[in-house]
């Protein structure tokens, strides 16, 4: 069972050979709870009542009040994780499903690894979104609290220097537990990309290693990697997750994530030197990534590492807009096509020298 999860699901239908499958692999199978609703209203009292982990919603094109539910499961719980369920697909449910957020879709015949698949990647999400708010939560109230004990240290700034010290520290901690689960969230709006940034923190801290740096700079390379992708908070769910090839329009909102993520860091002054790689993890060796066009040396060494290490983890996973992953072999193929013109060949080397720890 997940951690925080009360492996409990609301299916609201009217159809029910659909409920009937439904239970039986979710509850058989699955061991999750399940409730089922034939009406909006049925529903919304049963949500309100009830903590679940995500919501089915079956024939959504049929039902007129679809949009209305779900933006009532929203104001009653805002990390609802919302999955549908339709007849058939076509061009029309798949707009539809974009435009209600919803975190994915089946169609007929449902399969059953797949439904179960989604049920608990869902609920692990909904668990973490819950987990992340009530964190923030916390954090707020003892940002409150460490602000009103500032007013006072600094009226006794000579006797107090340690405590200051202590507090700082205690700070910059509980700034960067913030900073981190939020970058996890990031991570976690699509099941594709769970443990990303995880796994660029582990081949770039690796990689730092093998090239000699410090044991300073190998932390600084660990945060940079654990926060690369934060500017994506920025980045609507219906282009992260768009399964088709990107727009031009589309492609631009993407590229702006680098800068983004270095904006939204700027304030937090301890972390200046992580900045600065997160800003500039897109650039390629040859000059024609983004956003400054930086080229070879230009480039800091540690924002060279962070796009080797993150280009291959993107290879060798699964994505909305590419279902079946580079093998590893086909993976390091590619990262030596390009090495000396988007990759740094030097990262490249050793990359390929520690690819029997990977």
């Amino acid at each position: 069972m997940i951690i925080g999860s009360t492996n409990s699901i609301l299916l609201v239908t009217d159809d029910q050979e659909a409920a009937r499958f439904l239970m039986e692999w979710l509850m058989i199978e699955g061991g999750f709870g399940l409730r089922v609703e034939s009406t909006g209203s049925g529903a919304i009292e049963n949500f309100k009542d009830n903590r679940f982990d995500l919501v089915l919603i079956k024939n959504v094109l049929e039902g007129a009040d679809t949009f209305e539910l779900v933006k009532q499961f929203r104001n009653i719980d805002s990390d609802c994780v919302v999955i549908g369920l339709a007849n058939e697909h076509t061009p029309e449910i798949e707009q539809q499903m974009l435009n209600l957020s919803v975190y994915d879709y089946l169609c007929k015949p449902f399969n059953s690894d797949r439904l179960l698949f989604l049920a608990r990647k869902g609920a692990e999400l909904h668990a973490m979104l819950a987990a992340h708010r009530r964190l923030s939560g916390i954090l707020k109230e003892q940002n409150s609290g460490l602000q009103k004990q500032n007013i006072l240290l600094a009226k006794r700034i000579e006797e107090s220097t340690r405590n200051l010290a202590r507090l700082y520290e205690d700070l910059r901690s509980t700034y960067m537990r913030t900073i981190r689960a939020l970058a996890q969230a990031i991570d976690a709006r699509d099941h594709y990309t769970h443990s990303h940034s995880e796994n660029v923190s582990k081949y770039s801290v690796a990689l730092a290693r093998e090239l000699g740096f410090a044991v300073k700079d190998i932390e600084i390379m660990r945060d940079a990697a654990e926060l690369h992708d934060i500017g994506k908070i920025g980045i609507s769910d219906l282009i992260l997750l768009k399964p088709s090839s990107l727009t031009q329009e589309e492609w631009l909102e993407i590229k702006k994530h680098p800068q983004t993520g270095a904006q939204i860091l700027e304030p937090l002054t301890f972390l200046s030197e992580v900045i600065e790689l997160v800003r500039q993890h897109h650039e390629h060796f040859d000059g024609s990534g983004y956003p400054g066009g930086k080229k070879g040396p230009d480039i800091l060494q540690g924002a060279r590492i962070l796009h080797v290490a993150d280009a291959y983890d993107a290879m060798v996973s699964a994505r909305s807009y590419r279902k079946v992953p580079l093998s590893k072999e086909q993976a390091i193929a590619e990262l030596k096509r390009n090495s000396g013109t988007q990759f740094d060949p030097q990262v490249v080397e050793a990359f390929l020298k520690l690819m029997s720890e990977f």
